[in-house]
């Protein structure tokens, strides 16, 4: 795995061109000399630990077999005060939508996750406590 960052030497804007050939922008705060034209790194840092932990839920729950129709995280992070300003907790809540998914089959999804699959999580994990909780929003349609 391998990215490139630039810098754009208009502020403290930054582009990242993934591995795979997708561009991503960063940008800081005003008060750093960023022009807030995108979302700060660490920002993306929490949405990819979201978005890793979500891709876990729903391929575990498609695999067991459970009619999923949706998942959501919410990502919460709180950091240290002094730098390097690591995450020191996050808490990720999950809002799995589907019809007449199993509590406990939810449950372990994003048990497995958090605990085994997850590479995000892992790495945060040496820094950030990490809590995790769900809820099921049954699909009527």
């Amino acid at each position: 795995m391998e990215c490139v960052v630039r810098w754009m030497p208009d502020g403290m804007s930054f582009v990242a061109e993934t591995g795979s050939g997708h561009l991503v922008a960063m940008d800081g705060a005003p008060e750093a000399g960023g022009r807030n034209l995108a979302p700060r790194p660490m920002e993306l840092l929490l949405a990819g630990t979201g978005g890793c932990s979500a891709f876990d839920v729903v391929l575990i729950l498609k695999r067991s077999r459970q009619a999923v129709s949706g998942c959501e995280v919410q990502v919460n992070a709180e950091r240290a005060e002094t730098d390097p300003k690591v995450f020191t907790r996050l808490r990720l809540h999950f809002r799995v939508g589907g019809r007449d998914l199993k509590p406990d089959m939810v449950a372990r999804a994003v048990r497995l996750s958090a605990e085994k699959y997850c590479s995000a999580m892992a790495m945060l994990g040496k820094t950030a406590e990490i809590e995790h909780s769900w809820e099921i929003v049954e699909d009527h349609g």
